[in-house]
Formats: C-alpha cells, sequence, structure tokens
C-alpha cells in the first residue's frame, strides 16, 4: 500500500526566531523586567535579517510577553493570570457577539464559579473584607442613576468577595467573566428600577458572609444571580 506523502512545511524565519526567543524567556535565561537584546544582537547570534527579529519580536507582544515601547528595547513581562486572561480578551468578546449559546454559557459558568467562590468567602472573610464589601455597596448606593459607576461597583463587588479566597487565579478569572459580561449589561437600558433589588441582595450576600454562613452565602448570591441573568442580553 502507497504511504501518503507527508509534506515537510517550511517554517517562516520569523517563527524560528519567535521560538528561540521565548526559550530564552521560559528557560530563564531573561527574567521578568530583562530587557530584551538588540536587534543587532539578536540579527548576529540567530543569523537572520531585522524584518523576522521585529516580526517575531511583535509576535511575543502580542501573546503578552514582551513589552515594546517607541524608542526603547522591548522588556520581558511578568506573567499573572489576570495578564493572561488580557491576551483572550477581544476573542472571548467576538466569541460573545457571534453566538447567543456563548452567551447563555457564560452566564451559567459564571454562577457555577460565583457559587463556589460565596461558599469559600463565607469561611473566610475577615472584618476587614466585610468592611470593604459593605464600603462598596455604599458607593454603589451614592451612584444611582450613574449607569457605568453603578455596573463598575457591581464588578468591584463580585470581585471583592473571589479576592477573599487569596487565589489570584480567582479573582482573574472573576475580572475577565465580569468583563465579557459587561459588554451585554443593559440593566440601565431596559430594567429602569432594578438597582435597589441588586442593592439588597448584595446586602444579604454581606450578612450572609459576616455570619459565616456557608450555605446561606451561597444561596444568597445564586438568588441575585438567577434573578439578574436576565439583564445580561444582546
Amino acid at each position: 500500500m502507497t504511504q501518503p506523502l507527508e509534506q515537510i512545511v517550511r517554517r517562516k524565519l520569523s517563527d524560528e526566531v519567535f521560538d528561540r526567543l521565548e526559550r530564552m524567556i521560559t528557560s530563564g535565561e531573561l527574567q521578568p523586567g530583562d530587557e530584551m537584546p538588540s536587534e543587532r544582537v539578536l540579527m548576529e547570534r540567530f543569523g537572520v535579517g531585522r524584518p523576522a527579529i521585529r516580526e517575531a519580536m511583535q509576535s511575543l507582544a502580542n501573546k503578552g510577553l514582551v513589552s515594546i515601547s517607541h524608542g526603547e528595547r522591548a522588556k520581558v513581562l511578568r506573567l499573572t493570570a489576570k495578564s493572561i486572561f488580557r491576551q483572550v480578551d477581544l476573542t472571548a468578546k467576538i466569541m460573545l457577539s457571534q453566538s447567543a449559546d456563548s452567551l447563555e454559557h457564560l452566564k451559567s459558568a459564571r454562577i457555577f464559579f460565583e457559587r463556589g467562590m460565596a461558599r469559600e468567602a463565607a469561611q473566610r472573610a475577615s472584618a476587614n473584607d466585610i468592611d470593604d464589601l459593605r464600603q462598596i455597596i455604599e458607593r454603589q448606593r451614592m451612584s444611582l442613576g450613574r449607569a457605568e459607576e453603578f455596573i463598575d461597583a457591581d464588578m468591584e463587588f463580585h470581585t471583592r468577595i473571589a479576592q477573599i479566597s487569596g487565589n489570584p487565579i480567582y479573582v482573574a478569572v472573576s475580572e475577565a467573566m465580569l468583563a465579557w459580561l459587561k459588554e451585554y449589561h443593559t440593566e440601565m437600558l431596559i430594567w429602569t428600577g432594578k438597582e435597589k433589588f441588586t442593592l439588597a441582595e448584595h446586602e444579604e450576600i454581606v450578612d450572609r458572609l459576616a455570619a459565616n454562613d456557608v450555605d446561606g452565602s451561597e444561596m444568597a448570591l445564586l438568588k441575585h444571580l438567577e434573578r439578574s441573568r436576565a439583564l445580561y442580553a444582546k
């Protein structure tokens, strides 16, 4: 039997340069905060021209591995959960805009995630955590009638609950999902007057957290998100 052809695809020089530069970062040869070698040094090291170096460097920047500033050497960035999620912000928003199912899936994922965050927070919340949450609610109350400020405070409230876990990945997940959902938050346009329900529900959540009531915190948050899920619409 004749074997199928297995074509070898010739890679672009810039792709090879990208792999070498990425290896310099992942191996620890270059550390977060370090400047990347100059274009001339890299051209000599890899035996390639300036266009390949520049294209590879731009690919590193697009992936959040380096920052490029005009007139300065590129610098290696310190990767965090937050910076990683920011890399997919645009593609996530495009996916949501193209599919109603994706938006519903995101709403469900958020509820699943935040129920767990509420249970975690109820076990770990300090007096300072509770005080911070009450201050956020007060700022939210003071912003009634100003849609952007009200929604920003709403997002801050939910992210602050995730912060109680002490896990930066949880915080990054919370911030990412809320940022993606914000594109579809139409509460102020369609559901005028529902803001006071939000404030009352936030207060109930904090009361349950302050009492270290694990089940009660989860149920209060679930009730809040199930009611508000209809407020995110295309």
